[in-house]
Order: structure tokens, then sequence, then C-alpha cells
């Protein structure tokens, strides 16, 4: 037994020597990564935008607006509507969304790949062995004769296998993996921002045809109301066929209108019920009011040098240069020697009595080395691949900061044309109902006609649906904005999937 522990010693020795010597002297082949840098600019857009934005007193959406630079954006960045619906309705998906846990459990994944290459490049592999057999060996096999032999063998031992990683190999390979753990992350983080942005906007969008289908039902009952009176007025004589066609148009119109307003409401408050995920016929979602949201007075607005550490997209491309620059290196060391030390303890004997008793250790060492020759040029195109697969996500980052930069270039534009446009919107408004009321009076004294009453029911009737949607795109345009410079997921304590339950309680790890 003395012989077996100092056989066993010299060998936990030996492979635990190796282990140093290759973290300690081993080189990483290829490139490291280098952090892309922010691109060097000063502001978003080509022209500057006023930090202070137009307003539209005394109308949903018209609240003044300051745009603050350098300023950080909140985790939840819709509880600046200051709406308790919205937010029980965000919370509701952040629980239930299976987008949302799809992109969560992916990330679950590639962060045991992670795991499992580091267990299996770093350390040594130890396994376990034992056998029995019964055989039959004639002497003939050895230069002999004689009867034959039949005997029992039992094998019981130790064996480890370890890759000496010299050239990095296995330190670039987990490397990948972990960027790829990293890649998922920022596609968690990215589902997550699409999926509040999105039930954002699309509250604005319900709530902004909530207020055109009933300012177009009002309309309507006007309109009904005055081809009443048109019909009387025919009787009498004071009115024509011609404005009693005219007048049921309108109304035919407008109720055409109404019918499609009531059709896209009922899409979006689908879609809304699927963000949470629920079915439409069982979702319980909140109505949501134009007059009851409030838009954001202050609105932060990243320096443009930080947007490139702020984008979920922008920094997944990244994590994407990560490993795929490290893998270079990968088909960089498949192309050197490869070094492998095994080694194997254990006994042998004739019976299981003697398996373990004096004489029956046995032991081994060795050390391999792999050098490829000629493969067909495998290994030197795969190499070239590698190459052209970072090359690749270089390009694909430098599109996806050229995106982000015009995201929010387009979402800043919007924000402050979308300001002056509300106030033009609301005196356009404004000056189209006085005209309208004007007319209705001059068509009672008998001062105008009636097509004139009609030309300024159908202007009316465009301004308020303008204004409306003028003031949608204030709310609207400003989530877009908050989104754009990434949502502040970064202040977030909270992980971004918070299911109430996992999809089978029941499941373990093991088998």
């Amino acid at each position: 037994m003395s012989s077996m522990s100092v056989s066993f010693s010299f060998f936990r020795l030996l492979s635990l020597s190796a282990l140093v010597l290759a973290g300690l002297y081993g080189c990483a082949t290829g490139p490291d990564f280098k952090e892309p840098p922010a691109p060097k600019v000063t502001r978003y857009t080509e022209k500057p935008i006023p930090t202070s934005l137009a307003t539209a007193p005394d109308v949903p959406g018209g609240t003044e607006q300051v745009l603050e630079e350098n300023a950080d954006i909140p985790a939840q960045w819709w509880a600046l509507y200051k709406s308790p619906e919205l937010e029980a309705l965000i919370q509701k998906a952040l629980q239930q969304n299976p987008t949302l846990g799809a992109a969560d459990a992916a990330l679950r994944s590639a962060q045991e790949n992670l795991f499992a290459q580091i267990g299996g490049q770093y350390f040594p592999a130890f396994s376990l062995n034992g056998s029995g057999s019964r055989q039959q060996v004639p002497p003939a096999a050895y230069g002999q004769s004689g009867p034959t032999s039949i005997y029992n063998l039992y094998n019981a031992n130790v064996g480890v296998t370890y890759k000496l990683d010299v050239f990095g190999g296995a330190r670039r390979t987990v490397e990948s993996a972990r960027a790829q753990a990293e890649y998922q992350q920022y596609q968690l983080e990215g589902a997550y921002l699409s999926l509040t942005s999105n039930i954002v906007t699309s509250a604005v969008k319900e709530a902004a045809l909530e207020a055109q289908l009933q300012a177009t039902q009002d309309i309507l009952d006007a309109q009904k109301k005055q081809a009443a009176i048109t019909e009387k007025q025919l009787i009498i004589g004071t009115a024509s066929k011609i404005d009693v066609s005219s007048q049921e148009t309108l109304v035919s119109t407008s109720e055409v209108d109404l019918i499609n307003y009531e059709k896209n409401l009922s899409i979006i408050r689908n879609q809304l019920a699927v963000y949470v995920g629920e079915q439409p016929s069982n979702a319980n979602i909140a109505a949501f009011n134009l007059s009851t949201l409030n838009l954001p007075e202050k609105i932060p607005l990243s320096l443009p040098s930080s947007l490139v550490r702020q984008r979920p997209d922008v920094k997944a491309a990244e994590a994407n240069i990560k490993s795929t620059n490290a893998l270079v290196g990968v088909a960089t060391a498949n192309l050197l020697p490869q070094f492998n030390i095994t080694g194997a303890m254990g006994t042998e004997a004739l019976t299981t009595g003697a398996l373990f008793g004096p004489g029956a250790a046995l032991w081994s060492v060795g050390g391999a080395v792999f050098q490829p020759l000629f493969q067909g040029g495998q290994l030197i195109a795969q190499r070239r691949g590698a190459v052209a697969n970072y090359e690749q996500a270089v390009y694909q980052y430098q599109a996806t900061v050229l995106s982000a930069f015009q995201q929010v270039a387009d979402a800043l534009k919007a924000l402050e044309t979308g300001a002056r446009a509300l106030r033009s919107a609301s005196n356009a408004e404004r000056y189209a109902y006085e005209t309208l009321k004007l007319s209705e009076i001059q068509y009672k004294l008998g001062t105008t006609s009636y097509f004139q009453v009609l030309y300024y029911q159908t202007q009316y009737q465009q301004a308020k649906i303008k204004s409306i949607q003028a003031q949608a795109n204030r709310f609207a345009d400003t989530a877009a904005l908050l989104a754009a410079l990434g949502g502040g997921w970064w202040n977030r304590a909270e992980p971004a999937f918070q299911p109430k339950a996992t999809l089978n309680e029941n499941q373990n790890d093991t088998p």
C-alpha cells in the first residue's frame, strides 16, 4: 500500500504541476479584444435641437418639455407618465410575456454553456472505471502448448486526462463562450426595452384611437342632427334635395370613419393583451385616455459618447465582436501542436478479494503531442473563415451604431417638430370650430349657402382628428426618445424577467 500511495502522490503532483505551468507560461494566440471607441461627435442631429420645446396650453400633451443634457435615465422611465394603469400593465408583462421569458432562458443556457466550457477547458478530466470479465486464452497465443486457460479478471482504476493550454486555445474558447453569454444578456435587455416601449406606445395609440373615436362620434351626432334639420327644411322649401343628400353623405362618411376606429381600437387592445402574455378574450386591460396621461416635463438626454455604452443592441453587437475575435485565436491554436497528459492508477487481479491487495496495483503516466501536417487545407480555411466572421461582426457593429444614432436623431427631431405641430394643430382646431359655428349662424340668417356649412363641418372634423393625433405623437415621441437612448436598464436592480412561477415547478436538476 505504501508504494501505491507514493505512486498516487507522484501522479497527483505531476498533474497539478502541469496545470500550474500551463497557466503561468501559456500564451493565447490571436489578437486580444479591444473595446471599440465611441464615435467622436458632440450632438445627435445635423442642426442643434432647442432644449426647451414649444407648448400648447390646456391641451393633453401640450406641456412644456425640457431636454436635460447628460442626465441619467431612470430604470422605470415609463413612470414619468404618472399612470398607475400603465405601470401595472408593464409589471404584468414583465411576469408573463413569453418572448421575454424565452430571452431569459436563452441567457441561462449561454451561462451554463460558459460554465461547461470553463470546466472542460481549464480542469483535468477524472474518470473512475471498473470491469470484470471471464476470459479464455489458448496457450498457442503465447507460443505454448497445453490445456486452455479459463479465468476471471477484475480491474478498477482512476484515469485523468489534461490538455495543456500552451497556445491559449482553451482560454480563447472560454473567452468566446463568455462573450456569447454577454450577448444573450444584452439580447434580454433589448427584449425588455422593446417590450416596455411597445406597451407605452400601444397604450398611447389606444388613448388616441379612443379620443378620435369619441370625437368622431360627437361629430357624427351633430351631423345627424343637422341632417334631420335639413330634412325638415326640405319639406318647407328652404332647403334643396342636394342639401339633404350632401348632409347624408357626410353622415355616412363619418360612420365609416367610426367603424375603422372601432376596428383599430380592437386590434391595439388585442396587441396589448399579447404583450402581457394573455389571450385577448381573457385579458383585463385598463382603458387609456390622453387626458389621464402626463407628458414627462424633463427628458434626460445622454451624451453621444455614452450612447454606445447604453444601447442593448450596440452592446450585443460588441459582445459578438468579442466572441468572433476569440474564435480567431481558437482557429489559430488548432494549427499549432496540441499537448496532452494522461495518467491512470488502479488495481487488477484474478479475484475480487485480491483486487485491493498487495501486488495488484498498476499505474501509468504519459504525454502526447499532436501536430497537424496536412489536412487538405481544412484548418487554414477554418481560420480564414473565423477572420471573415470577425470582420462581419465589426461591420455589423458599425451598422448598429449608425442605426442607434439615427434613431436618437429621428426621435429628437420628431419631438421638436411634434411640439410645434401640436401647437399649430390645436390652433387649427379652435379656429375651425369657431368658423363652423359662425357659418351655421350665417346659414340660419340666410347669408351663406349650405355648401359652406358642409365645407366647414368637414374642415372641423379633419382639424379635430389631426389635433388628437398631434397630442398622441407628443407622448409616443417621448417614449421613442427614451427607448432610443437605452431605456435606463443599467439602473434596474431587479431581473429583466420576473416570472410568478417557473414553467415546470416539479422539474429538478436530476434526471
